[in-house]
């Protein structure tokens, strides 16, 4: 018998699953990644400035705690730095992934100050499908200036028209 990593109840060593919460078992690839403390990945470049590194690329864990990419440029399942690609990240100027806090975020959940694009989003300037800003294009928004579906406002449409424009999308 062992343990289970995820509910932490007993399972049989021969178990292809937890009975009590569905994880992978003893026997399989996943289980032994998941309690094995060290596993992953990770690099750093030699070049660094003001002593983070250039690039820093990480993901997994070691001795059982997540690996976090800090750098100018992080990248990782985790990850900080100046620009930042990340599952869970914080850009300091910009970042890009699943979660992204930034001053200009790209992400399925994209939480910024100027620009946000993402499925979810905020910012001065907010796009996606449910936004939260100032300047908002979206399926559903929440801004003084907002180009819905079922809002239309001019000063909006006029602020997208021209940013479309200057970025060559139209």
């Amino acid at each position: 018998m062992t343990r289970c990593p995820d509910c932490g109840k007993e399972l049989s060593n021969r178990a292809p699953t937890c009975p009590h919460c569905g994880a992978p078992g003893p026997g399989t690839a996943l289980f032994q990644r998941m309690v094995k403390p060290d596993w992953g990945f990770e690099w750093k470049s030699s070049i660094t400035v003001f002593g983070w590194p250039l690039v820093h690329i990480a993901f997994g864990r070691k001795e059982g705690k997540l690996r976090v990419a800090k750098g100018i440029i992080a990248i990782g399942q985790f990850a900080i730095g100046l620009f930042t690609l990340a599952q869970f990240g914080i850009g300091i100027l910009f970042g890009f992934g699943q979660f992204i806090m930034a001053p200009t975020a790209i992400a399925q959940f994209a939480i910024s100050i100027f620009f946000g694009l993402g499925q979810f989003a905020t910012g001065y300037v907010a796009i996606g499908q449910l936004t939260l800003g100032y300047y908002a294009l979206a399926q559903m928004a929440l801004a003084p200036f907002a180009w819905t579906p079922d809002r239309k406002d001019p000063e909006a449409i006029a602020f997208f028209t021209h940013l479309f424009h200057l970025i060559g999308l139209r």
